[in-house]
């Protein structure tokens, strides 16, 4: 409760990629996916009110990482996760301003590889009329509005901010597909791409 709004901020976007890698990783499976999806949804009606300071928004995000929490710790998580590591470790950026960072990048990235996910991410964030949209449709909007959230509560949109230098990359890149998560993305990488993907965020 006593929390600044900042780290509110980063820790809510950390639980909110705990709950969309969770749900879109190689293990996902019906269980988690209940979990990561209510996380999911309760973060989308409640971190923004989280970090203006309104309690009863945060007791609801701190029921939201548990249930998150639930999932993920369950089976694993992905690309944003093993990408973020190194920027914490490197350069200490926050872990869960990392992962907001990238984590739309590395949506529009895995969207073709998450069959109707991504419609049930936009929908569990509130985005309106999902169902009649067509699946890539519904994945733009998925991505946007996870992009949306990141803004309203002041995440930064580009590594540069973190203080990543584009001649750091090769180096942070193999990192990142060294690590334990990378392995559980649903699109399968390489470090060429991870330093693609890097890059695209500078």
């Amino acid at each position: 409760m006593s929390m600044p709004k900042g780290l509110a901020a980063a820790t809510g976007m950390d639980a909110l990629t705990h709950a969309i890698e969770g749900y879109i990783t190689k293990g996902a499976w019906e269980l988690t996916d209940m979990f990561h999806l209510k996380a999911i949804e309760i973060i989308g009606r409640s971190l923004r009110a989280s970090v203006a300071g309104d309690v009863k928004a945060r007791e609801d995000m701190a029921l939201a990482q548990y249930v998150a929490g639930m999932g993920f710790s369950n089976v694993g998580l992905g690309l944003v996760h093993g990408m973020a590591h190194p920027l914490s470790a490197r350069y200490n950026a926050p872990h869960g301003v990392a992962c907001a960072t990238l984590l739309p990048t590395i949506l529009k990235y895995n969207a073709d590889y998450t069959g109707e996910k991504y419609r049930d991410i936009a929908k569990a964030l509130g985005v309106n009329n999902v169902d009649a949209m067509s699946l890539e449709e519904a994945r733009v909007a998925a991505v946007e509005a996870v992009a949306q959230l990141g803004k309203d509560v002041g995440i930064p949109q580009t590594i540069a901010e973190l203080g990543v230098k584009e001649e750091d990359i090769p180096a942070i890149a193999k990192d990142a597909f060294a690590d334990v998560c990378t392995g559980g993305n649903p699109r399968d990488t390489s470090i060429e791409e991870i330093e693609m993907l890097y890059k695209s965020l500078l």
